[in-house]
């Protein structure tokens, strides 16, 4: 190939920060047969990446990437690289700005198509159409033209005259088969607890028996980072390791059930325990793994969320095992602290990512460093594909401990055991349209339909998504039914309202009441996505029949509302029945 006769002078680069570098994403299956990475930028995440991947540390440039007004004071152009196996793919690069009046539709949508060849694309800013209605940046897409692409990209930001950045650190691999990868890892465990559930579910597996190792959580438990969600997370490794440590391989004795569901507390995970991981009773765990210590800062109770989920699995006829896993934020944050006395209270292993990385993060290369924070987190909040695979080297240590230890006598009897945080919610149970509870009495009123667009998440295996909560009562503004409220007469102590978090302006706030009394405003908006959410509408007061109605707020009557479900603690008997 012949090239230019008298090829320009190269132009100086200008001074520029990644936030994301040697990232994996994958195309997730979208409704139109494209694939779609989302990558969102919004409540501190595009400056943690500015931290994490950049080096950035001033404050002032950092503030700058709050608003799309900053940004684009800050920011030149944009330079984006996608690799694929495949040099001919295109993907098209897309930052999209929130907006004021609407957050998905009013703002401005930059798009980039690059080719998967490695080389760098350039998007300026200067010659791209703004809206007046831009807010804040929102998230970053890599859209591919079918699903299932997998790729690595980065992205950097070229800064504008009179702003300065790092020069880019390079980071040697992370070495797995290193002593201090080991000593590392070695220092997850927090306790191996009573071993004797344990002992006894890896035994089983050993025999060829049936066991079934669960895992309920958040978004990491999801896989949230992991590329591909559904095979790199450390939900699976583990489970891999768990089959490889009892010598069956992935063999048709060994279950796997993955239950994790994106920003939800514990507060959540104790309602859809019966139906994520025990698949209403089709499934019995002989070991499950809680992870929740990154996520439990929206449980309304402070622990006892958590300690009634705990004492929910361990109170099971087969007697699971349960290990406590402390995941960590960027920030080196998780509430280790106050949950790791449940692990002691209970004698449960436990294990600590936080106690594994955090202080080696802030050692030098050759020095102590195994892992950079970049190289672990996918954003502030995720793990990579590299800190999946520790997390999950983390269980297996703990496993393997366990394994050779001389097996304890299985004590363990919660109902001896006092909650250290409290177990109120230990026998709470999901009412749904699928779901029906003793006691229960409803007239779901104006709340006649069913929202088909509840939030997903990739169970087990699947890529494609499963909604959560998908038998609930719905009410939509101006349909016929009118401002009817949902009437539900029943027999309980403690009951809390499951509903659908949103950013669509069509939702509206919604009002439960009980025997009279205003308990709950329920804003959809405050947390901003597609989402499921629990509040606690009443807690042990006394066993009798309540009455229950959800109304639309004053002036939200032309609204949508979603109930998802409902929690419901009804004790040990139900004193009235049918009104009797």
């Amino acid at each position: 190939m012949e090239g230019p006769k008298a090829p320009k002078d190269p132009t100086k680069k200008r001074k520029s920060f990644y936030i994301m570098r040697g990232k994996s994403v994958a195309g997730s299956p979208q409704a139109d047969g494209r694939g779609v990475q989302f990558l969102y930028m919004n409540d501190g995440r595009m400056l943690s990446s500015a931290r994490l991947v950049g080096g950035i540390a001033d404050e002032e440039m950092l503030k700058l990437l709050e608003t799309t007004e900053g940004f684009r004071r800050l920011v030149h152009s944009i330079g984006v690289t996608v690799e694929a196996d495949d040099r001919e793919l295109t993907a098209d690069f897309c930052l999209q700005m929130y907006g004021h009046r609407d957050v998905y539709g009013s703002g401005t949508t930059l798009r980039l198509p690059v080719q998967a060849n490695g080389m760098e694309h350039i998007l300026e800013l200067e010659n791209c159409a703004w809206s007046d209605d831009d807010d804040i940046p929102g998230q970053i897409r890599f859209e591919f033209p079918c699903a299932g692409a997998l790729a690595t990209v980065a992205v950097r930001f070229y800064l504008r005259d009179g702003f300065d950045a790092p020069e880019v650190e390079e980071e040697e691999p992370v070495d797995f088969d290193s002593p201090l990868y080991r000593r590392m890892v070695d220092r997850a465990t927090v306790q191996t607890g009573n071993n004797a559930r344990l002992k006894r579910a890896i035994d089983k597996a050993r025999r060829g028996e049936d066991v079934t190792v669960a895992f309920i959580g958040g978004s990491i438990t999801q896989g949230a980072g992991a590329i591909p969600i559904n095979s790199e997370c450390y939900a699976y490794r583990t489970f891999c390791g768990f089959c490889e440590l009892t010598g069956r391989g992935l063999s048709d004795n060994v279950h796997y059930v993955k239950a994790g569901v994106g920003g939800t507390p514990s507060e959540l995970g104790m309602i859809r325990y019966e139906t994520d991981v025990l698949d209403d009773g089709k499934v019995t765990p002989d070991v499950v793994v809680v992870e929740f210590a990154v996520n439990d800062e929206g449980d309304e109770t402070r622990g006892e969320c958590y300690d009634s989920l705990v004492r929910k699995i361990l109170g099971a006829e087969n007697r699971p095992a349960v290990i406590l896993l402390f995941a960590v934020f960027a920030n080196d944050f998780n509430l280790q602290e106050r949950l790791s006395p449940v692990g002691r209270a209970y004698d449960l292993p436990m294990v600590s990512v936080r106690d594994a990385v955090v202080e080696q993060f802030y050692q030098k290369p050759g020095e102590g460093r195994v892992v950079s924070k970049n190289q672990f987190f996918y954003d502030s909040y995720h793990p990579t594909n590299t800190g999946h695979r520790i997390m999950a080297d983390g269980l297996l240590r703990l496993l393997q401990a366990v394994d050779v230890q001389d097996a304890d006598e299985d004590t363990l009897d919660p109902a001896r055991v006092q909650p250290p945080l409290g177990g109120a919610f230990a026998e709470v149970r999901l009412l749904d349209r699928r779901h029906p509870l003793e006691g229960a009495a409803i007239d779901c009123g104006g709340f006649v339909h069913v929202d088909g667009d509840t939030q997903a998440v990739e169970r087990n295996m699947d890529l494609a998504g499963t909604r959560e909560f998908p038998d609930n009562w719905m009410y939509r503004g101006g349909a016929a039914e009118g401002g009817r409220p949902f009437v539900m007469d029943i027999t309980c102590e403690s009951l809390l309202l499951v509903y659908k978090d949103s950013a669509d302006r069509q939702v509206g706030c919604a009002e439960v009441w009980v025997d009279g009394e205003k308990v709950l405003v329920v804003d959809p908006h405050v947390i901003g996505w597609n989402h499921c959410n629990a509040l606690i509408c009443f807690r042990e007061r006394e066993r009798k029949k309540y009455h229950v109605e959800v109304r639309m707020a004053p002036g939200q009557e032309d609204r949508d509302f979603s109930i998802l479900g409902w929690g419901v603690v009804q004790g040990k008997q139900i004193l009235e029945r049918d009104g009797k």
